[in-house]
């Protein structure tokens, strides 16, 4: 069994991080599987692991690759309604052709994974459709189901046909995001898809779905190393601060939801002027709001080590996720092999990853007064260690290499037998 995992990025950003852990996780498990990325090598802060491949692996692809992403952006400049969605929605026009390239070529199964940002257009996935090949597209937003955004913020278009695009200029009957949709929906006529979800969440949405509806759907979480994210040891709680971690690609983006998290502190040192929680901090980005927390900030700035993103989480009592859309966030899941309780908001894939008041706390999405008292729940709770028992036994039991890798594997030798058949 030979299968082509096809990704924009290999480190860069959540869904590159959740793909390049599955491609590893399906090799240790003896699958012959190629990570066939869509930028160059030297736009990663990591080394290529074993049986990774760039397709931009010179000066010329990489120049072209680059072109192929800033015409993507230009394409959408003149329709954006502001510079704050710039990244947000993705008319997919421009890409690479890689119906010849011999990683496709000698893949029995094809396996998309993120692929915007000029490595494949509309008319590129087409393509690949149309060499008949069994392909799984994990999700890891709702861009392919959309006419080009990939968070909908509430807009429920999708579910009939996109348009009066809330992240146009100019809604229209029959904008941008109504013409990209009709450009989907001849796309994925008549593919060979099955598509796969990270949470039952984005799993529903899709199914509901005009453009995804009527394919085959199944949800198998994300997955990690858990001998590197792992529980480490931890000093005497005597005379150490008790610590609260938000951690994020981008601190600032509104999505990810500082400003509730910044509220909520505000009520807890109101509410609980007893606890002194000291705030940690990771991911890119300055919030003017640090200074304005009631309690001591530490900025870890951006972390790019496997190792010093788990130490981050051992380091803290609690990571506080108060996401206003979210698939299945790898910084959740990251936390809990840790043994690191995580407060979140009930929204998307989180509510799925958190058991509440046993691995966590749940709150209702958007309410700053359930955050704090999640996060009083965790530092005042009597036996914070049986929570770290539960958040790391909880991860193991779900999120495992062999247990994902396994499920994948499950599914690729269906599809390549019912294709035999």
């Amino acid at each position: 069994m030979n299968v082509v995992i096809l990704s924009t990025y290999q480190h860069f950003g959540g869904a590159a991080v959740a793909t390049s852990r599955l491609h590893q996780a399906l090799r240790n498990e003896g699958v012959e599987a190629t990570l066939l990325v869509g930028t160059s090598n030297r736009q990663e802060t990591h080394q290529p692991a074993p049986g990774v491949t760039f397709l931009a692996n010179n000066f010329l692809a990489e120049s072209t690759a680059f072109g192929r992403f800033v015409a993507e952006r230009l394409y959408f400049l003149p329709a954006e309604r502001d510079p704050s969605v710039r990244f947000q929605f993705s008319p997919a026009v421009f890409g690479a052709d890689l119906n010849f390239h011999p990683a496709i070529q000698q893949a029995d199964l094809i396996h998309l994974h993120w692929t915007s940002f000029g490595f494949l257009s509309l008319s590129g996935l087409r393509s690949l459709f149309d060499l008949g090949k069994p392909v799984v597209w994990t999700l890891h937003d709702q861009w392919a189901f959309t006419g080009g955004c990939h968070y909908t913020g509430g807009c429920t278009h999708f579910l009939t046909h996109c348009h009066h695009c809330p992240y146009l200029k100019k809604p229209a009957e029959n904008d941008l995001s109504a013409r990209r949709f009709d450009r989907k929906q001849w796309a994925y006529t008549g593919a060979p898809l099955h598509v796969v979800h990270p949470s039952q969440w984005l799993a529903e949405q899709a199914k509901r779905s005009t453009l995804l509806g009527g394919f085959p759907h199944l949800v198998i979480p994300n997955t990690l190393d858990q001998t590197v994210f792992a529980p480490a040891g931890r000093p005497p709680a005597e005379g150490q601060p008790r610590r609260l971690l938000f951690g994020s690609a981008n601190v600032t983006d509104p999505r990810k939801g500082f400003t509730y998290f910044a509220e909520a502190l505000r009520l807890l040192h109101a509410q609980h002027p007893e606890l002194t929680p000291e705030i940690l901090i990771f991911g890119k980005g300055r919030s003017y709001l640090f200074n304005e927390l009631p309690y001591t900030v530490r900025s870890l700035g951006l972390l790019t080590s496997p190792a010093d993103i788990a130490a981050a989480y051992n380091a803290a009592d609690a990571l506080v996720v108060p996401s206003l859309e979210d698939n299945l966030p790898n910084t959740v899941l990251e936390a809990l092999s840790c043994g690191t309780p995580v407060v979140g908001f009930r929204t998307g894939g989180i509510p799925e990853m958190i058991d509440h008041r046993q691995t966590g706390y749940l709150a209702a999405s958007g309410s700053a007064q359930e955050l704090a008292d999640g996060l009083a729940f965790v530092l005042t709770h009597p036996d914070p260690a049986s929570l770290r028992q539960q958040a790391r036994q909880s991860a193991e039991d779900r999120y495992s290499e062999a247990v994902i890798a396994g499920q994948h594997i499950d599914l690729y030798q269906s599809l390549l037998s019912q294709r035999v058949s």
